[in-house]
Order: structure tokens, then C-alpha cells, then sequence
């Protein structure tokens, strides 16, 4: 069982960070946002802590629930649509790129 708790999102970033991260924040998306294919200057990887999401990368469409957890390397083209009560994640970015 996943630790949703402010706790919870500390360990979160100090794991992010010790992975390289050098961001973490939270983002809440409203019920049905689309996101068409775009790309970020930075990788993330994230933890859905609410809601519910659809990620589309690689081809494939993924639905994602609290709990699951997905990443996007910077500047890989993906699309984004968020369920019928949004979304809550955790993020961490890497801004920085070896």
C-alpha cells in the first residue's frame, strides 16, 4: 500500500533526488484534460496519488490509478488524458540532461 501522506511525498523526493532528480512537485489536472503529443525538456518520473490518468507513449495507451507510477525521458513525444475526477501526482524532474 502506497504512503499518500506528506510523509509520504517527503520520502518521495528524497528518493527522486538521490535518483538524480533535481525537482519534485505536486500536479493536479482537472476531470477530462487532453494533452496531445508533446514533449518536456526534462525526463520525469511520477507517482499517481489520486484520480485517475491515460498515458499514451511508445504506441501504447496505459491507464494509471493511485498508486501507479510512470516515466518519460525528455523529449520522447507522449500524450496525456486525465479521468472523469482529474488527477493528483507526485513529479520529479531532471532538468539537468548527462
Amino acid at each position: 500500500m502506497s504512503d499518500f501522506s506528506e510523509a509520504g511525498f517527503a520520502r518521495f523526493g528524497e528518493q527522486a533526488k538521490h535518483l538524480g532528480f533535481d525537482e519534485v512537485l505536486k500536479r493536479r489536472w482537472d476531470p477530462g484534460v487532453f494533452l496531445d503529443t508533446h514533449t518536456h525538456s526534462f525526463a520525469v518520473q511520477a507517482l499517481v496519488v489520486e484520480g485517475s490518468m491515460w498515458l499514451d507513449l511508445n504506441g501504447k495507451s496505459q491507464e494509471l490509478g493511485p498508486g501507479s507510477r510512470f516515466e518519460v525521458d525528455h523529449e520522447l513525444p507522449h500524450a496525456e488524458r486525465y479521468g472523469p475526477d482529474g488527477a493528483v501526482f507526485w513529479v520529479a524532474r531532471r532538468n539537468r540532461h548527462p
